[in-house]
C-alpha cells in the first residue's frame, strides 16, 4: 500500500509540476520572446512600411513586452509568406505577418493557395486598400477609355498579386487591353521601370504611389487613369472608380465581388491553432496601437493612412467570401484568368 500511496504522491508531484507550463498567462508567455513579423512583399514598399511601423508599437500592448522582428518574405505575390504562416511557423502567437488582400479570393477561385484563409486568425486591419493604375505622362493612353482602345505595357509582380490580378480583371470584364510585364521585385521596382520607359504605366495601391513619388500627380508625371476600389479614395475624388465603369448589372456584381479585396486591405494575421487567450491579446494589442498617439503621427509622418478594422470584424469579412454562390464564382474565375 506504501508503494501505491508513494506511487501516486509522484504522480501529483508530477503533474503539478507540469501544470504551471500549461496555465501560463500570455503574460508569462510573451515575456522574453521574439515574436516573428512575416512581410510577404520586398522592403521599402508600402507594406513593408506599414507591417514595420505597427511593429514598433504594437509591442508596447501584449503584455510580458516581447520583441518584434521583421522579416521579409517576398514571393508568389505574398502567397509564399502565408503558406508559411499556415504551415511552417508556430502555432503558439509567436508569428503573425501581412500578405495580399486578395488572398480569401484566391483560395475561393482555386488558384493553387496553400492555405486556408478562414483558418488563419486574423488580427486587424490598418487601412482599406486602394489601388490604382498611372500611365506615365508621354504613354499614348490618358483616360479609361483609351486603356479600352491602345494597348498599354503595365510592370508588374507576381501573378497572385492585386499589381496584376486588377489589370487582368478589368481587361476581361471592361475590355482594356493591358500588356502585363511581369518579373519586377516589387512595386518600387516596377515604377522605377515606368520612369525608364520599359513600361507604360503600373497599377499598385495609391499608397505605395504617394509614399515613393508624392510629386509625381501633382507635377502631371502621371495620369491615374481608374482606382480600382468600392468607392473614391478621398484623395483621388476625380478619378473613375472600377465598379461605376460596369456597363451593365452583371459586371457590376463580377467588380464589387473583387472589390470585396479592398476591405480586406492591409491586415495582419497569426497562423492557424493558436491559443485563443493568445489571439485575444494580439487582436486587443492591435486595436490599442490603432489608437496610439504617437503611431498615429508617425502614420501621418509617412503618409500612411489609417481607417482600421478590428480583428472580428475581420475574420467575418474573411468568412464571407467562403459564402460566394457557384454561378458568381464561375463568373469571378473566368474574370481572373489571363488571357
Amino acid at each position: 500500500m506504501h508503494f501505491f500511496q508513494c506511487a501516486g504522491c509522484a504522480a501529483v508531484a508530477a503533474l503539478l509540476a507540469i501544470a504551471p507550463a500549461g496555465a501560463q498567462t500570455p503574460e508569462q508567455f510573451f515575456a522574453g520572446k521574439n515574436i516573428e513579423l512575416v512581410i510577404g512583399y520586398p522592403p521599402a514598399g508600402a507594406n513593408d512600411i506599414y507591417a514595420r511601423t505597427l511593429g514598433r508599437y504594437i509591442v508596447k500592448y501584449i503584455p510580458g513586452h516581447p520583441r518584434v522582428v521583421p522579416k521579409n518574405v517576398p514571393g508568389g505575390g505574398s502567397f509564399l509568406a502565408l503558406a508559411y504562416l499556415f504551415n511552417l511557423a508556430p502555432k503558439d502567437g509567436t508569428s503573425f505577418g501581412i500578405g495580399a488582400p486578395t488572398a480569401p479570393l484566391d483560395e475561393k477561385l482555386g488558384t493553387g493557395v496553400r492555405f486556408k484563409t478562414a483558418q488563419f486568425n486574423w488580427l486587424g486591419r490598418i487601412d482599406s486598400l486602394t489601388n490604382i493604375v498611372f500611365m506615365w505622362h508621354t504613354a499614348p493612353v490618358k483616360t479609361f477609355a483609351d486603356a479600352q482602345r491602345i494597348e498599354s505595357k503595365l510592370a508588374a509582380t507576381g501573378a497572385g498579386s492585386t499589381v496584376s490580378i486588377y489589370p487582368t480583371v478589368t481587361n476581361n470584364v471592361l475590355g482594356t487591353k493591358f500588356k502585363l510585364i511581369m518579373g519586377y521585385r516589387g512595386s518600387n521596382e516596377a515604377q522605377l521601370a515606368v520612369e525608364r520607359g520599359e513600361a507604360d504605366g503600373h497599377s499598385t495601391a495609391w499608397t505605395a504611389v504617394n509614399l515613393a513619388h508624392p510629386d509625381w500627380r501633382p507635377s502631371g508625371k502621371i495620369n491615374i487613369i481608374v482606382q480600382y476600389a468600392l468607392k473614391a479614395h478621398p484623395d483621388l475624388p476625380d478619378v473613375p472608380v472600377v465598379v461605376d465603369l460596369a456597363r451593365n448589372d452583371a459586371e457590376r456584381t463580377i467588380l464589387r465581388a473583387v472589390m470585396n479585396a479592398t476591405e480586406v486591405g492591409t491586415s495582419f494575421l497569426t497562423s492557424p491553432g493558436v491559443p485563443a487567450d493568445r489571439v485575444a491579446v494580439l487582436r486587443a494589442a492591435f486595436d490599442q496601437t490603432m489608437k496610439d498617439p504617437d503611431f498615429l503621427a508617425e502614420a501621418a509622418r509617412l503618409k500612411l493612412s489609417v481607417n482600421p478594422l478590428s480583428g472580428d470584424a475581420l475574420q467575418k469579412l474573411v468568412a464571407e467570401v467562403s459564402a460566394l454562390p457557384p454561378d458568381l464564382v464561375q463568373k469571378m474565375r473566368a474574370a481572373y484568368a489571363e488571357k
